[in-house]
């Protein structure tokens, strides 16, 4: 991959990496009734031998808690190198639009969905996208991108034999790719907050290693009326309280201004309620790794407050359904489990 790949997240990053490498595109997708949320997971790893490296597609039904998990020979993953443009064995992953082709003794799975009116998380010159400079770290053990924080949906998926329309349904898309995930981390996600179409929510904390350390790096985006708030590490914002429970978390984080004292700023306030999980493999060095409970039917109750000269202003609030959430590890400075 080129320099320029950098302000491109959504494209291939593996090509020329030394393993071990992963890359991997998170497709959300909840119908209109809400009843079948749904995440599809195409992706690669390449190992230090041949027996480990593969491609494959992985699902989650966020009804039932069901994974599967599709394994392809490695010869079978392609990726265009101008545009995003994704195959996994007779499946496409493109921008706008998801042609899966799955046929195996775990699943089956077939159907074409198109995902509309995209809203990506910004990349400007400086800030290449939610990791912000970190995105310029060559060292990074794992790096993230937002694709779409909210898009609407059309089409229809075969899911082992019932018929599940997705059209008039809402959708989000995010990435990962690099040598592992994190030892521990807390991430959520919802853009279903009812009164407030187009509201997205995405926000994790994890534990990122750093020059012979390690620290808990952070990123949370609220998009609202077109515009996005950020909280993160690289921002100067703060984590106040994060509380780790075993029925909900917890987490308050406030803006540089804020921090600072100073009359301006903003603080988000977070109460993510747990449900029932499935669990997803995640890239460890060595292979993929069943290791990670993810649901798709939390709740997470947010509220954005506005600090200023004349106290404070509620600038949004709102319970987003359908959430995606994931614990897993335990992240410094986290109370509770």
């Amino acid at each position: 991959m080129s320099l320029l790949s950098i302000w491109r997240p959504e494209l291939y990053h593996g090509e020329g990496k030394r393993p071990p490498f992963f890359e991997g595109w998170y497709f959300k997708l909840v119908d209109a009734a809400g009843g079948n949320p749904f995440a599809v997971i195409p992706g690669i790893f390449i190992g230090r031998d041949a027996v480990s490296s593969h491609c494959f597609v992985q699902t989650l039904d966020g009804a039932t808690g069901r994974t599967t998990y599709t394994r392809y020979p490695i010869e079978a993953f392609g990726a265009d190198r101008r545009r995003f443009d994704i195959r996994v064995g007779p499946s496409r992953f493109q921008a706008g639009r998801l042609t899966l082709q799955i046929e195996s003794p775990e699943t089956s799975l077939t159907g074409e969905v198109n995902l509309q009116c995209l809203t990506p998380w910004p990349v400007t010159l400086g800030s290449p996208g939610i990791m912000g400079p970190y995105a310029f770290a060559p060292f990074m053990e794992c790096y993230h991108a937002v694709l779409s924080l909210d898009h609407s949906l059309e089409g229809q998926l075969a899911i082992d034999g019932r018929t599940v329309d997705f059209s008039s349904g809402r959708g989000y898309t995010e990435k990962d790719w690099g040598q592992g995930f994190p030892a521990a981390w807390v991430w959520m996600q919802s853009n279903h907050f009812e009164g407030a179409p187009g509201a997205s929510l995405t926000a994790s904390i994890a534990v990122i290693p750093w020059l012979g350390s390690t620290f808990p790096g952070f990123i949370a985006g609220l998009w609202h009326l077109g515009r996005l708030f950020r909280f993160a590490t690289y921002t100067g914002a703060t984590s106040e309280s994060l509380e780790v429970a075993n029925d909900r978390v917890v987490w308050r984080l406030a803006s540089r201004g804020a921090r600072a004292g100073r009359p301006h700023g903003h603080r988000l306030e977070i109460v993510a309620r747990r449900a029932a999980a499935g669990m997803l493999r995640s890239p460890e060095r060595v292979a993929m790794i069943q290791r990670v409970p993810e649901s798709l039917t939390a709740t997470i109750a947010v509220r954005l407050i506005a600090l200023g000269r004349d106290g404070e202003r509620e600038i949004f609030a709102g319970t987003g359904l359908h959430a995606g959430l994931e614990i897993v590890g335990h992240v410094p400075g986290a109370v509770g489990l």
